[in-house]
């Protein structure tokens, strides 16, 4: 629907509409923003048309379920119009992006119905997901799994803070899996066995083990709302929100023990539970159980919005000039982020600075892209983001949380070269084995090569994290590339720590490095004849001179 570019304000009311159409329900929402971000709900409505009904066997969306869907659509487009929105968006997952009717479904929509359907990645909708999360939990120093149970899909995002580490999408959707094993009955032994072992093997093949022990689960979606209205009409507690609500895995598994050995018809009189959900409620409340055994965690708590709650967060942000924050803004975007992971800015800024000088003065010997500068300066700004984490291993923490950060700014491409760059900026050399390399082009693999091995000994010119460091000259020698590096005094430490990260770069530039301080240059001579680094009267012994030809520190 065209924004009819209202502005807020007292007189006249801005308001939002988003519709999400996933595998089991259609659902409306109409909101009006709030001046603080958050909004006011003016209209919930929800249609359970299973719109993914036998897509698992026939790969196209059944006849029936499309007809009762846009029916639904039809209904919720007139209620949008009765709030006279000023901005409705109509989104869809799993069911129509694996159809292979999906596109039909979409002009049909269009064309029958007027609605404009932006059909979203599985990446997109874990990210509307999180974000959801992430505005109603205070996330600070948690690690926390965040799972967003739909009918065809399930999504994880395994997050440290605020912070995405990594986000996976999977095939266990409650409508699905129901469709698969059993059908919604009651699900004896050897049935529910079948349905525990695909899960898990689905886990094991799609789902690593975290790096970090997440603290807790957090779950969205209509399985996690029902598991805490039920546990709560149990208790009397019937009286609570659902958001935020805590459930044990004990509780999970006695509740998921009961109900399993229950005929649907039975199921549809459980206190709390939807008489729609009846059928599917046992292989969502088995995905959940899974995940907790998956990854050893003994608590959940319920989020009672989701993807849909995201679209309309992001709505507003985008309409409020998402906080006065120039999304082209680089830099700033940068400085956001790296400050979120904490660490320390100063060093990164300082080892982009110098990185960033090196590779302009090798672009010219070596024929390599002058654009790739600002990417080898975004990975040294946050090739530490991975202490977020921990210190062990944290440059492929720095990986996964650059590659997942949506840094505004860069495009995918760009992302996925400064997070590799990051990646090696430590610890071993790009292999062909590594699934990170291993998936780029053979271009942008030696892209890597270079600005990590630029990356490695940028590092080490502030190993003693002081700054010192005022500036880098390469000159193209006989029989080796020199490394003049300006400082007011003595940088031993930073040129012992240069010295020690120079083998990848010699090898990637198939050269010798000497790397020397320019001593005199900076007590005012010209020239870099004179360089002392460590005898007593400024000048390099001739050992000093052999191991710095070589590339390699004297004191090692």
């Amino acid at each position: 629907m065209e924004s009819k570019q209202i502005l807020f304000s007292p007189e006249i009311a801005h308001r939002l509409a988003a519709i999400d159409i996933g595998s089991n329900s259609v659902r409306l929402m109409v909101a009006e923003p709030l001046r603080d971000g958050s909004y006011r709900i003016l209209d919930e409505e929800r249609e359970p048309t299973r719109l993914g009904r036998e897509l698992s066997s026939t790969g196209k969306l059944a006849s029936e379920a499309v007809e009762q869907t846009l029916a639904a659509l039809r209904r919720f487009k007139q209620i949008a119009d009765g709030f006279q929105v000023d901005e409705l968006r109509t989104i869809a997952t799993c069911a129509v992006r694996e159809a292979t009717n999906g596109p039909e479904f979409c002009r049909r929509a269009k064309q029958e119905v007027g609605l404009d359907i932006d059909v979203i990645s599985a990446d997109r909708e874990a990210r509307l997901a999180f974000y959801s999360v992430e505005r109603a939990f205070d996330l600070a120093g948690k690690n926390v799994v965040v799972a967003d149970i739909g009918g065809g899909s399930t999504e994880l995002i395994l997050a440290s803070g605020n912070v995405i580490e990594a986000m996976f999408t999977t095939p266990l959707g409650a409508v699905r899996l129901t469709e698969m094993y059993g059908n919604g009955g009651a699900a004896v032994d050897a049935q529910y066995e079948k349905l525990v072992k695909a899960i898990d093997q689905h886990l094991r093949k799609l789902v690593p083990k975290p790096f970090f022990a997440p603290h807790l689960l957090i779950g969205s979606g209509g399985t996690f709302t029902s598991l805490a209205e039920m546990i709560m009409a149990a208790k009397g507690q019937s009286n609570l929100p659902s958001r935020g609500y805590s459930v044990s895995h004990a509780e999970l598994s006695h509740l998921l023990d009961r109900l399993r050995k229950m005929p649907v018809k039975v199921r549809r009189g459980v206190p709390g539970l939807s008489p729609d959900r009846a059928d599917i409620i046992v292989a969502g409340l088995t995905v959940i159980d899974r995940l907790m055994r998956h990854f050893q965690v003994n608590l959940l708590q319920v989020h009672n919005r989701g993807v849909r709650d995201g679209l309309i967060l992001t709505m507003i942000e985008s309409g409020q000039g998402a906080q006065d924050q120039n999304p082209h803004d680089r830099q700033a975007a940068l400085e956001r982020f790296a400050t979120a992971c904490g660490g320390e800015p100063e060093h990164g800024r300082q080892v982009a600075r110098l990185a960033g000088r090196i590779y302009a003065q090798l672009a010219k010997l070596y024929n390599m892209d002058p654009a790739d500068q600002s990417l080898l300066e975004a990975a040294a700004r946050l090739q530490d983001v991975g202490y977020l984490i921990n210190y062990d291993q944290h440059h492929k923490h720095s990986y996964h949380l650059i590659l997942h950060s949506g840094v505004a700014g860069f495009a995918p491409r760009e992302l996925q070269l400064i997070a590799n760059v990051a990646r090696y900026h430590r610890g071993s050399k790009p292999k062909k084995k590594h699934a990170n390399f291993q998936q780029l082009p053979a271009e942008d693999q030696q892209k890597v090569r270079q600005m990590a091995a630029i990356l490695r000994l940028a590092g080490g010119l502030d190993r003693s994290h002081s700054g010192i460091v005022r500036d880098v000259q390469i000159r193209k020698g006989s029989e080796c590339l020199e490394l003049f590096v300006t400082a007011a005094e003595n940088p031993e430490v930073d040129l012992w720590g240069a010295r020690r990260r120079s083998k990848m770069f010699q090898k990637v530039f198939q050269t010798r490095l000497a790397i020397e301080w320019d001593g005199q240059q900076e007590a005012g001579q010209k020239g870099p004849g004179a360089r002392g680094q460590g005898s007593g009267n400024g000048q390099p012994d001739s050992s000093e001179k052999k191991s710095a030809a070589a590339g390699r520190d004297p004191a090692a």
